[in-house]
């Protein structure tokens, strides 16, 4: 892809707990990071199914853009959770403008949700491989109510909203670009402030998707019901590993209880997946999200699974001016940064 000045994206992702903003730019040296930034929110702004105090969203949006200095105003945005469901299916084999005619008699009988409420996409996959007279087809469905929510705070916002994805796509995206691709099977486990996804890929290929309702928020729940403090003293705790409100030993504890409840729902997940594919097996698992900053996490999931375990690296592969950012504060927001980084890879004109 080559990127102009009129056709990149700067990425936006709207989290429940934060909101992370990335722009990149085409130089010389390749692909340049150009700015890339995080500001945290109040519990609350952010619901699972939309936008519950959208003035306060797009402050914080407002606020972002004026810190980092960012000019582009065209977005791409992506949304996640259980108002938008990622399913593989299989169809009779016909023309893509075919299937732009009937996809939404496809749709319900795999969409739970009333087919009227949701905006649906699809990308053809190609050929199945065990009947040649169906093809695969990757189906999208998002519920509009949260869609428009998310395209009315950007607009009021004062920016252009150019292209709504998927984050699981997005962090795919940002791992293609950044990693070898080869046939071996590799997870995205993407840990949010509330939810976690996980998409498995074969080569460049999704081939099993989840989310499930778990999330760093947990560690902060726990910690407030043992010291009664604040949501926002809770984070300080979690991040920084200590307080004089509460003990290491409790707070360990804490950790390896939230983790451990991750490592065995994922499990499940792989388990389902190996269920499906008898014959794969999963080489690598690579964490993004808040989550992907907990060691504990990462050291129990590689046990659990017997799998390599690694945190993503949404920067290796830009080029980078050390004297415009901090390399300790990339290191540090990387696993965040990942869905906004692969969301300012985009382009204007992409389907």
């Amino acid at each position: 892809m080559i990127f102009g000045k009129k056709t990149h994206l700067t990425g936006l992702d709207i989290g429940s707990r934060t909101i992370k903003v990335a722009e990149i730019a085409e130089t010389k040296k390749g692909r340049s990071l150009k700015s890339c930034g995080v500001i945290d929110i109040e519990p609350g702004i952010i619901g699972d199914d939309g936008i519950n105090e959208p003035e306060a969203a797009v402050a914080s949006i407002r606020e972002l853009f004026k810190t980092y200095n960012l000019k582009n105003r065209n977005i791409a945005m992506s949304i996640g959770g259980y108002s938008v469901i990622v399913k593989k299916i299989n169809v009779q084999t016909m023309t893509e403008d075919k299937l732009q005619d009937t996809i939404k008699f496809e749709a319900e009988q795999y969409i739970p949700f009333d087919i009227s409420e949701v905006n649906l996409d699809f990308q053809i996959l190609g050929e199945n491989e065990k009947n040649p007279n169906q093809m695969d087809v990757l189906l999208v469905a998002a519920k509009k109510e949260m869609v428009n929510d998310y395209i009315n705070v950007v607009q009021m916002a004062g920016l252009n909203s150019c292209l709504i994805d998927v984050d699981a796509f997005a962090i795919q995206n940002i791992y293609e670009f950044n990693y070898d691709i080869t046939d071996e099977n590799i997870v995205l486990i993407d840990i949010g402030a509330r939810k976690t996804s996980l998409n498995i890929l074969k080569g460049n290929s999704s081939v099993f998707m989840r989310d499930v309702s778990l999330g760093c928020g947990q560690i902060n729940q726990k910690i407030v019901s043992l010291i009664n403090c604040s949501f926002e003293e809770a984070e300080q705790i979690k991040h920084s590993g200590q307080a004089d409100s509460i003990s290491q030993k409790d707070l360990d504890e804490i950790v390896t209880s939230v983790v451990d409840d991750w490592c065995t729902e994922i499990k499940r997940a792989l388990d389902f997946f190996y269920s499906t594919y008898p014959d794969d097996h999963i080489e690598r698992i690579v964490l993004s999200g808040g989550g992907g900053n907990i060691k504990e996490f990462r050291q129990l999931l590689a046990e659990e699974t017997a799998t390599e375990v690694e945190t993503i690296k949404p920067f290796q592969n830009f080029d980078i001016d050390e004297a415009s950012f901090d390399s300790s504060y990339l290191e540090r927001i990387a696993p965040q940064a990942a869905i906004c980084m692969g969301l300012t890879l985009r382009k204007v004109d992409d389907k």
